[in-house]
């Protein structure tokens, strides 16, 4: 990734606004955490545990490819605590919704920031 002169943001404000938004894109009864990744000036960190009997904790790394565009990766999956399978179906398909909700609120984020 080139260096991108737009991408200078204050990583603690971002991730507030974040922790913001996020629980206006995913379910309702879902719960997101969202913190500053330490190890990239440019990256926040994301775990949204699912509501229900699933137990579902999905870690992701949100890094900024410019201010608009956002590449997210799924980093981890645990159920009750106990890392899973991240390949089953069932995984892949709520790791997929989680990541368009996640691209919705750094559109949402966007604009309230820059307009």
């Amino acid at each position: 990734m080139a260096h991108n002169e737009e991408l200078q943001f204050n990583q603690e404000q971002l991730a507030s606004a974040w922790a913001i938004t996020l629980p206006t894109t995913i379910n309702e009864s879902d719960q997101a955490e969202v913190w500053p990744d330490e190890g990239d000036p440019n990256a926040l960190r994301v775990t949204i545990h699912t509501a229900g009997h699933q137990d579902y904790s999905f870690d992701f790394k949100v890094g900024y490819v410019d201010s608009r565009e956002v590449n997210v990766e799924l980093i981890d999956v645990e159920k009750a605590g106990q890392s899973v399978d991240e390949r089953t179906d069932i995984i892949q398909q709520l790791a997929l919704d989680y990541k368009r909700h996640i691209h919705e609120c750094a559109q949402a984020v966007h604009s309230n920031s820059y307009h």
